[in-house]
């Protein structure tokens, strides 16, 4: 049996052993959810699993490649850009440790990556009071380098709800991917897939999984209205309920950030410009 293709059975295997009890006993997962932390998640939503990291690239096309090379295996995976500068690739949704650094292992063994880190559930990549680039954290192996397999990074994990609003940091870390090319989903943005996936990232990166489409992200979560939304809630853009195609982040003032399109650099629109304002569906907030 070919590498690669042993490396999809192995990913499958712990993806699907995975999905049961990752972030919340069986039976809750469409529930309200709360653990240790005190952060209680709306309906669909739940706490991220442990999750792979690797990849330390200077060049945004180097880590799209690489990125490109892990869905072309059927791994989900994006990329994102560090305080640093450079950008890391993300994927993974395991219930333990061991089960991530197994399949890491295996990337490794096969030769796709050199080096890896383990990010652990409530990771919070990007703080609510940590300025853009405001850290120097290279330590992640380069994408050639011979460095050791696992290396350790440390996080900054949720403490309580009154220190940390999560909503705050999902639109925080949004604007952290103004003017990245968007590179990852779909093709278009018709099937809603595109936007999706970054919305998807972000909430990925605050250690919250919520559902792969727009229209799943749609009917998770809790209804918001135009007149109380907050940092963080999800935006829904379509013809009707039935049919939404585009979702964004809300970061305040009237505004969201979204990925328009494959290839396109992920922007800023304001909800009431006028191709926004008729499409407006209705919004979500993932977090009580």
């Amino acid at each position: 049996m070919r590498t690669y293709q042993r490396l999809l059975i192995t990913l499958l295997i712990i993806t699907l052993s995975a999905a049961v009890g990752c972030a919340s006993p069986a039976g809750n997962r469409s529930g309200t959810q709360s653990h240790g932390s005190g952060v209680k998640y709306g309906k669909g939503v739940s706490r991220l699993g442990h999750t792979i990291q690797m990849g330390a690239f200077a060049d945004v096309k180097n880590a799209e490649r690489f990125t490109a090379r892990l869905q072309a295996k059927g791994i989900e995976a994006f990329y994102f850009r560090k305080d640093s500068g450079i950008y890391a690739v993300r994927f993974g949704d395991y219930a333990s440790k061991q089960k991530a650094r197994v399949v890491a292992q295996q990337l490794v063994k096969d030769g796709l990556i050199s080096g890896f880190y383990i990010a652990p559930p409530d990771e919070v990549v990007f703080g609510s009071t940590q300025p853009a680039g405001g850290s120097s954290d290279t330590r992640l192996p380069s994408y050639q380098a011979a460095k050791p397999p696992e290396i350790r990074e440390p996080s900054t994990t949720i403490t309580s709800p009154d220190r940390r609003d999560m909503g705050f940091i999902a639109a925080r870390t949004a604007e952290r991917f103004i003017g990245i090319p968007y590179q990852w989903g779909g093709n278009t943005v018709a099937d809603g897939l595109d936007c999706s996936g970054f919305v998807r990232a972000v909430y990925n990166l605050c250690g919250v999984s919520i559902p792969r489409t727009s229209r799943e992200q749609y009917k998770a979560g809790s209804p918001v209205t135009r007149d109380d939304l907050k940092d963080g809630d999800l935006l829904f853009f379509g013809a009707s309920a039935s049919s939404i195609n585009h979702v964004g982040i809300y970061v305040g003032n009237g505004k969201f950030v979204h990925a328009p399109k494959r290839g396109e650099e992920i922007k800023t629109a304001a909800l009431d410009e006028s191709y926004f304002e008729r499409r407006f569906v209705g919004a979500r907030r993932y977090f009580q």
